[in-house]
């Protein structure tokens, strides 16, 4: 398969609405089974010829840091011979020998905006364009459509437009009568931007600079829509983020289940 342009990936926030997992862990490393959510998102982008990833850091950056400086010892067997001079000898390989990723430090309170801004020193000269994501949602994006619908924009940023979950159920009003109850439904008509994002490298340049308070889904999104610069990619199938207990749970179950849906496009 063709290289692909690198994805940058957004791991440094804290998760404060899943509190009881994330004081241990940053939320991109809450397990989904046996490995963190960040890694599934990183083998969705691998089922489309990803392999360079830039990984925004701020709290609890070590956990990366280990998981990945380890992950051949975590992954598969290994003989370890003791002594003065220690030697390893690994039984075996992954699907992910051949991933780059970059752990990037970003600051433990930088803003999305400014961890952009600092990580993108990190894309190779030749990267016009560049993924860009959530570290806390999995989907069954169709990436390369996404991919192919920025290039042929022209446009600075496309971002995949999703249905959110429903997570109330709704009352059938006539005038200030109540005539009913409807049950939630699985999702509502609108959208929200879902993460999974392409972003032309001029929008760097242009509408971000070193600044911890800089967020990115502020200032910088408000002006790139007002210069006719965004559109969306629109996502009927499966997104989900992993914003609290319930969702962290509902994952599990999915995943544990056998029919996680993000996997579609694994290989």
């Amino acid at each position: 398969m063709k290289s692909m342009i690198p994805v940058m990936i957004l791991c440094g926030g804290k998760g404060t609405r899943l509190r009881e997992v994330t004081e241990l862990l940053p939320k991109p490393m809450v397990p989904i089974g046996e490995q963190p959510i960040v890694w599934h998102i990183m083998k969705t982008y691998a089922g489309f010829g990803v392999r360079r990833f830039i990984l925004c850091l701020g709290y609890k950056r070590e956990a990366f840091i280990d998981f990945f400086m380890n992950y051949h010892m975590r992954t598969t067997d290994a003989t370890i011979t003791l002594g003065h001079e220690p030697q390893i000898v690994f039984h075996g390989d992954n699907d992910e020998s051949d991933w780059q990723v970059t752990l990037a430090g970003t600051g433990l309170d930088t803003m999305t905006g400014g961890r952009i801004f600092r990580a993108a020193k990190y894309l190779a000269a030749e990267d016009e364009n560049f993924f860009l994501t959530y570290g806390d949602g999995v989907a069954n994006v169709d990436l390369g459509a996404l991919y192919r619908q920025h290039v042929r924009s022209g446009k600075l940023l496309t971002i995949t437009a999703v249905h959110p979950e429903a997570r109330f159920g709704e009352m059938i009003l006539d005038g200030n009568r109540v005539r009913g109850f409807e049950e939630k439904p699985a999702q509502v008509d609108g959208y929200i931007n879902g993460g999974y994002m392409v972003v032309n490298r001029e929008f760097v340049r242009r509408y971000l600079h070193d600044d911890l308070d800089l967020i990115f889904e502020r200032a910088p999104m408000t002006q790139c829509v007002a210069d006719g610069e965004m559109q969306v990619f629109r996502h009927e199938g499966f997104w989900q983020c992993m914003d609290n207990q319930r969702e962290y749970h509902l994952l599990n179950e999915l995943w544990n289940s056998g029919r996680a849906p993000w996997m579609k496009f694994w290989q």
